[in-house]
C-alpha cells in the first residue's frame, strides 16, 4: 500500500469515527428525551391507579348503600 493511499484511508477512518460520535451524541440526546417522557406517562399512570382506586372504594360503597335501601320496606323499616 502507497503511503498516500495509507494516509487517506487514516484520513476517512477518522471522519467516520467523528461522524459515528456526532450519531452517538444524537441517540443519546434522543434516549434522554425518551427518559423524560417516560417519567412523566409513568407518574400520570400512577395517578389514574389512585383514581381508579378511589373509583372503586366509592363503588363498592354505593353497592352496599342501595343493598341496605332496597332491603328496607316503604316505612323505611327492614322488610
Amino acid at each position: 500500500m502507497e503511503p498516500q493511499e495509507y494516509d487517506e484511508m487514516l484520513r476517512t477512518l477518522v471522519r467516520i469515527a467523528a461522524h459515528q460520535e456526532t450519531i452517538n451524541d444524537d441517540v443519546r440526546a434522543v434516549l434522554s428525551r425518551q427518559d423524560a417522557h417516560l417519567e412523566r406517562l409513568n407518574h400520570a399512570i400512577e395517578r389514574i391507579d389512585h383514581a381508579i382506586e378511589r373509583i372503586d372504594l366509592t363503588m363498592a360503597r354505593l353497592e352496599t348503600l342501595i343493598t341496605r335501601m332496597t332491603q328496607q320496606g316503604e316505612n323505611g323499616r327492614d322488610a
